[in-house]
């Protein structure tokens, strides 16, 4: 999967005029696949029940942009999301009444398996990074054969990089999912030659884990920002103030040289392409994306490297 995660953070981004433009610059990268996320919300960690809000994108939207994906040439993944409305971390949701919140889960993200399967979306996400439920693995393997009976495609479960040793699910999926956030160092550097070393322990421990569970590994997330130590919290929108251009570029050489041709990974799908107008809270110049600096240079030269 050579992929770049399109996220929204309004009911009409996906529709919007940049749509078609932001695709084709994605397709012009070399990627051959797109992410959408559409989210909904609960208020709080121990909430029963999550909804739309004004920031979920629209069913058209959304069918919209994975047409328009389609004609691009771009194959598509469906990644739903569920975010806090007061802030905090998806990960620490966790529900006061289990059975309540699956049956709640269950209809929202079997909404969208539905939505996938009737727009031909190629692959799907079960879940992002809910880390507070995944071990319950009962409840999400219910979750998932409801999900099968809508949508025949590959399923995978996007677990953050110090989680998915604990999904208690990968058995019930075709892709093992990780969002590999994993930190480089605690010193920012551009030396590549030292984020590969870094690198290593990981890929010994990918390797086990994919023969473990005799299922490849597909990065589902994976990406850095613009500033000045990046490579030392991938995770993090706010490391520093400090252009990074040179660190994001070499985090994403380091990431392509260390796992590409290994038998056992899926491939990347990039964390993100440009915000929406007048959406992102951090500048272009020192957000996620890659558009437009040394980082869309390595994926250009990793992706159309013999077309």
């Amino acid at each position: 999967m050579r992929g770049i995660t399109l996220p929204s953070w309004n009911t009409d981004d996906y529709a919007g005029p940049q749509a078609g433009t932001y695709l084709r610059q994605i397709a012009d990268t070399g990627a051959r696949w797109v992410t959408f996320t559409p989210t909904w919300y609960q208020d709080t960690v121990t909430d029963a029940a999550m909804r739309t809000t004004d920031e979920t994108a629209s069913d058209a939207s959304l069918r919209h942009i994975i047409r328009l994906a389609h004609e691009a040439g771009l194959k598509t993944m469906l990644k739903p999301h569920v975010d806090l409305t007061k802030g905090g971390d998806r990960a620490e949701i966790h529900p006061g009444d289990a059975d309540a919140w699956f049956a709640a889960y269950e209809r929202f993200i079997t909404h969208y398996a539905g939505l996938a399967a009737d727009a031909g979306v190629e692959q799907f996400a079960v879940g992002t990074e809910l880390a507070g439920t995944s071990g319950d693995g009962a409840h999400w393997s219910r979750v998932v054969a409801a999900v099968r009976e809508r949508y025949k495609g590959t399923l995978t479960y996007a677990a953050n990089y110090d989680e998915y040793r604990k999904v208690a699910f990968w058995k019930d999926l075709d892709l093992v999912g990780i969002d590999a956030y994993w930190p480089l160092g605690d010193k920012p550097t551009t030396d590549t030659a030292r984020l590969r070393q870094a690198w290593q322990p990981i890929v010994d421990e990918l390797a086990a884990f994919s023969a473990r569970t005799k299922r490849k590994i597909l990065f589902t997330e994976a990406g850095y920002v613009s500033q000045r130590g990046s490579t030392t919290a991938p995770y993090s929108w706010t490391v520093s103030k400090r252009d990074g251009d040179a660190e994001q570029a070499a985090g994403y050489e380091a990431l392509l040289a260390t796992f590409d041709g290994k038998p056992w990974w899926a491939g990347v799908c990039w964390w993100m392409w440009d915000d929406w107008p007048d959406s992102g809270e951090t500048a272009k110049k020192l957000a996620y994306t890659p558009h437009g600096k040394p980082a869309e240079k390595v994926l250009r030269r990793w992706w159309l490297r013999g077309e």
